[in-house]
């Protein structure tokens, strides 16, 4: 019986790998490379007195609710594998459990929910041959990423970054991976919709984080009860633990029962939650294209908005032991200490960089969807009526601006009300400083809203070009003080020619100009938006 529901698995894995072969090389080479290539710049910050200025600033409550705990106890034996495992580990695990999990919900429920799997289900194929299949792809990717993060972490030859600790840092981010991918199946097989799998999974995810935070901060020995406590609490290089990585295989293969028992219980379609029963009549703010817009995104922004709070309030946390931290090393100082100015003020305009850099993804993503809806002819009804294209266009842009204004708002206030709350009145900036310093940054999300409108207008198949530029603009910006380029490298970005306050003053000509650039990107994505073809299926 079980082998007939997973009958010819095997080709529907060996068939998703080359379909997915693109997807996956980025995957395991962006992330294997994030876990195990930053082991020369940590090599830099550990020089001098770096492994002790770094020790005593994580050992702030604030920063181990942040990256986790350290089983060293004193200054001394904090090595620079040590390190790294502390402050990369956690983060590593993290960004592959969200990665794997919304991978699976792609590849199980969504699939459904547009009728693919029902096509697939209509060949020699098992029952549940699919999600069999999407499990064994997900367990090779990880598997391939733990070969990618150990031997690059190895290839460094780094003094106590070992073999076996860099294995068992690789083994505990694949390890990671696989956990986020098993709960996205049981999700996938409760809830009746993608949308319902997708923010379940990623809210199971932030639940282990945020109790994890709490537990590592009273007592680290109960973040072992946590799942998300197995993936970094293995301490490469330090105790060298492999026993969390069992517990990890043990989880993965009951929740696995748990979801296969489920999937051959359920109708295709259909979920264990019942879907909630809408009104018998739309509220009155759905009745207008904004009103709806707002409902579509409302998810999108809500939760992008709650991340730039705790985003700015955990920088914020650093601000009390700013002063070890950026004395730690030279390099440390290099990338965030300015002559004359004071440190809370050189911290606080490249951080304010980097946070408006993701401030930026949030309006981008809702630009985006505006073609990605009409690919999946979710405006065909619109089309018919008589809403033109260009209050669709318009109502996008005005969204996606103001999640951009608030966005600006959420981080900076989080920032600031943090980071004087730990000073506890011996900063010299005030609240208001901290807000101007971020709405100085209003261009930059307005270009990134004009260069999307722009490419959704004349080549939305590049729309995901622009993410590309967002990440070298941001990465160019935050390592110009340590790496030596040629000055066209940095001239081409459009945070370069953003003045950084609190240290520099505002200058209204650039602000003016970029603002200028950006309306008329928006002008000309308007005009091809209008004028081009409607896209009709993927």
């Amino acid at each position: 019986m079980m082998k007939e529901k997973m009958a010819r698995w095997h080709v529907l894995y060996f068939h998703y790998l080359r379909r997915d072969w693109k997807k996956i090389l980025i995957w395991v080479l962006v992330l294997g490379g994030f876990s195990g290539g930053y082991v020369p710049a940590f090599q830099e910050m550990a020089k001098g007195q770096g492994l002790v200025g770094m020790f005593e600033t994580l050992k702030n409550p604030a920063m181990i609710s942040m990256v986790g705990p350290t089983p060293i106890k004193e200054a001394g034996s904090y090595t620079l594998g040590a390190m790294y495992a502390h402050e990369m580990l956690l983060f590593c695990g993290l960004f592959a459990m969200i990665i794997t999990g919304l991978h699976v919900v792609s590849h199980t429920r969504k699939e459904e929910d547009q009728g693919l799997l029902e096509l697939i289900r209509s060949f020699q194929v098992g029952r549940q041959a699919n999600s069999l299949a999407v499990m064994m792809e997900v367990l090779t990717i990880n598997l391939a990423l733990v070969i990618v993060t150990g031997a690059m972490m190895i290839s460094f030859q780094a003094d106590t970054v070992t073999g076996l600790g860099s294995w068992l840092f690789g083994l505990s981010v694949g390890g990671a991976g696989m956990i986020g991918g098993i709960i996205a199946l049981v999700m996938a097989q409760i809830f009746p919709s993608s949308g319902g799998a997708t923010g379940s999974t990623l809210g199971i995810i932030g639940l282990l984080y945020i109790l994890r935070g709490a537990t590592d901060v009273s007592n680290p020995d109960i973040s072992m009860i946590n799942p998300m406590g197995w993936t970094y609490m293995t301490y490469p290089f330090t105790e060298n633990r492999f026993y969390p990585i069992l517990y990890i295989l043990i989880f993965v293969c009951l929740l696995s029962l748990i979801a296969f028992w489920l999937e051959g219980g359920r109708d295709m379609g259909a979920g264990y939650l019942p879907s909630r029963e809408g009104r018998p009549y739309a509220r009155k703010s759905l009745l207008s294209l904004p009103g709806l817009f707002l409902r579509l995104n409302r998810g999108l922004i809500i939760s992008w908005q709650i991340a730039f709070l705790i985003l700015g309030a955990a920088y914020g946390s650093i601000y009390g032991d700013m002063q070890t931290f950026m004395e730690s090393n030279q390099l440390i100082q290099a990338m965030f200490v300015m002559t004359g100015i004071s440190i809370e003020a050189s911290f606080t305009s490249i951080i304010m960089m980097v946070m408006m850099g993701l401030v930026c993804i949030l309006p981008i993503a809702i630009i985006n969807k505006l073609f990605a809806d009409e690919e999946r002819q979710f405006f065909s009804q619109l089309y018919a009526s008589q809403i033109t294209r260009t209050k669709l266009f318009v109502t996008s842009l005005l969204i996606a601006f103001g999640s951009g204004v608030l966005g600006i708002f959420m981080a900076a206030y989080g920032l600031g009300a943090t980071g004087l709350a730990v000073m506890d009145g011996k900063s010299t900036m005030e609240l208001m400083d901290f807000i101007k310093a971020g709405y100085n940054y209003l261009p930059a999300v307005l270009f990134f809203i004009g260069l999307s409108s722009f490419i959704i207008g004349w080549k939305p198949g590049l729309r995901k070009m622009v993410y590309v530029y967002l990440g070298y603009s941001f990465a160019i910006n935050y390592f110009g003080n340590i790496v030596e380029l040629p000055q066209i490298l940095y001239d081409v970005t459009v945070l370069r020619h953003i003045t950084r306050m609190p240290v520099e003053a505002f200058e209204a000509g650039s602000f003016t100009l970029i603002s200028i650039i950006s309306c008329l990107l928006i002008g000309l994505g308007y005009i091809g938006y209008i004028r081009r073809d409607r896209i009709e299926g993927a």
